[in-house]
């Protein structure tokens, strides 16, 4: 994405809409740097891969808000500890992948073994932030925004950690945070159980589809319209059923810019032919190749190799050639009906059992002209392709109110974390202590802690240097072979647990109809 100055602009006018002077009342603007006590990615120079060792982990583990450990490199413990003073992953840590794919996000749950991380993904330790507050912040629309435009790179982007330490940050109090994240939670994990099931449809409408093939071509869907019984239909064959059966070349004519369509087994589409992606030959060679295989209006193609099976009858007048493609021409059967056939289950199931190869699967000439076909009369093979047609548009509507079902969807998760950060989610308490002091505190917090001699403004997060330089928080906050993920001790974890302490005495207080507490005492 280039980001012009006008882009640039209404970014900018974006962020300050809802990060900026638009802001509900109590909560204060600032950046990831300034909540975060840490910013750091992973190895620039990762180790090499062993059979056997600790897991060091990729941008692609990190899916859908989790942590997953499907595939990963495993490195040396001596070469892990080296890693970890620079991560130092703990339990509440936001990790957030900033190469590559930039933006997705996991806090890091209790019960994981130890791991680390390649440079594709940052480690974001919060300071008086809930990390789950915080992770939505970095999922929201408008700071997805933020980090596409402040992607950098050519051919695989990245977002540098200075930049990332100036990314927009919304801050509410902190009982508000807490609030913001439990409602969020509740109503994303619904959505996402609707979005599962709905998810579900397509493969629904695909068995339904089937089915009424199936019951098609075997009688059972005109039953009850032939008076009851079996169905008595002619067992014949495809050479039979229709006036011929050929195919196309086998050879490769010389393609030209402009000229007549070949058609492939690609071009075939259960919808019709589509000629968007197809190469053009000469006229004489289109003429040599409708010698064999000149095809026709209401004829049936067929792929015959790689895919097999893909059906489709002609219902343009567009002039074209075919290569590796079976072709069956219009007989004195009804066209409709034997295009139902052959893509019934009981005729593709037929065509799985005669393919023949290796990589490449492909069926015979031989065997498309005597493969079976069932023949009704005439009358009921009308009346079959008439119920088809019927139940097929009513799953072509399914299909369309899926679309728009999942389009809403898909829209409601950015509407509701956008809707959080205005402040709109959940109620705002009066008594909540107000962001700036939240924000006052942070600033006095990571200035006390500064070693003397160092600047103590601005009062922004350790940004890691790249290719594996270490600060100082790096160095103290190593573990011991074996441990496991534990809470950060960072030098205000004690207050950040009074205050979630204290907020669970108000919400329990408040249920009992006692006394408000304050959360944080003078």
């Amino acid at each position: 994405m280039t980001v012009t100055i006008e882009l640039q602009m209404e970014l900018d006018l974006d962020i300050e809409t809802v990060h900026g002077e638009g802001l509900p009342e109590g909560w204060a603007k600032t950046t990831l740097g300034e909540v975060c006590f840490r910013l750091v990615d992973g190895s620039h120079n990762p180790p090499k891969g062993q059979s056997e060792g600790l897991p060091m982990l990729s941008a692609r583990n990190i899916q859908n808000s989790r942590i997953n450990f499907e595939e990963y490199r495993l490195i040396s413990e001596k070469d892990f500890e080296l890693e970890n003073r620079r991560t130092n992953i703990n339990i509440g840590d936001v990790l957030l992948t900033i190469v590559g794919a930039i933006g997705r996000t996991a806090v890091v749950p209790e019960g994981l073994g130890r791991f680390t991380l390649q440079r594709s993904v940052a480690v974001l330790k919060p300071q008086n932030v809930v990390a789950k507050y915080l992770a939505y912040v970095l999922d929201s629309p408008i700071t997805q925004t933020f980090f596409e435009a402040n992607a950098r790179g050519t051919a695989q982007k990245g977002i540098y950690l200075k930049a990332l330490a100036e990314t927009p940050f919304p801050l509410p109090p902190l009982p508000e945070q807490l609030r913001i994240a439990d409602k969020l939670e509740t109503l994303l994990s619904r959505v996402d159980a609707g979005r599962e099931r709905l998810e579900r449809v397509p493969r629904l409408i695909k068995r339904f589809r089937q089915a009424v093939l199936s019951a098609a071509v075997s009688g059972e869907l005109t039953r009850e319209w032939r008076g009851g019984g079996d169905a008595e239909w002619e067992e014949t064959s495809a050479q039979q059923a229709f006036s011929s059966v050929r195919d196309g070349t086998h050879d490769t004519p010389k393609y030209v810019e402009l000229g007549i369509p070949l058609i492939t087994s690609k071009n075939i589409r259960s919808w019709g032919l589509d000629f968007g992606d197809v190469k053009y030959i000469s006229e004489n060679d289109h003429l040599e190749i409708s010698k064999r295989s000149a095809a026709d209006k209401e004829d049936i193609l067929i792929s015959m190799i790689g895919t097999i099976g893909n059906v489709c009858i002609i219902d343009t007048d567009n002039v074209f050639s075919i290569k590796n493609v079976g072709l069956f021409k219009k007989g004195i059967h009804n066209s409709r009906y034997l295009e139902i056939y052959l893509k019934s289950p009981q005729y593709q199931n037929f065509l799985i059992a005669e393919a023949r190869g290796g990589t490449q699967k492909f069926v015979s000439l031989g065997v498309l002209r005597s493969s079976p076909i069932l023949l009704p009369p005439l009358p009921e093979q009308l009346e079959i392709v008439r119920r088809v047609e019927s139940l097929f548009a009513f799953a072509d509507r399914l299909e369309a109110r899926y679309a728009s079902a999942l389009s809403s969807f898909n829209r409601l998760t950015p509407a509701l974390l956008a809707k959080a950060f205005r402040g709109e989610l959940v109620a705002q308490d009066p008594n909540d202590e107000p962001a700036l002091v939240l924000l006052e505190r942070i600033r006095a917090q990571r200035a006390a802690t500064t070693p003397k001699g160092k600047s103590k403004t601005p009062a922004k997060a350790k940004v890691a240097a790249g290719g594996g330089e270490l600060g100082a928080e790096g160095k103290r906050r190593g573990r011991p072979p074996g441990a496991q993920a534990t809470a950060a001790p960072t030098p205000t974890a004690a207050s950040y647990d009074e205050a979630v302490r204290k907020l669970q005495e108000l919400g329990q207080a408040r249920a009992e109809g006692t006394r408000q507490v304050s959360l944080f005492e003078d």
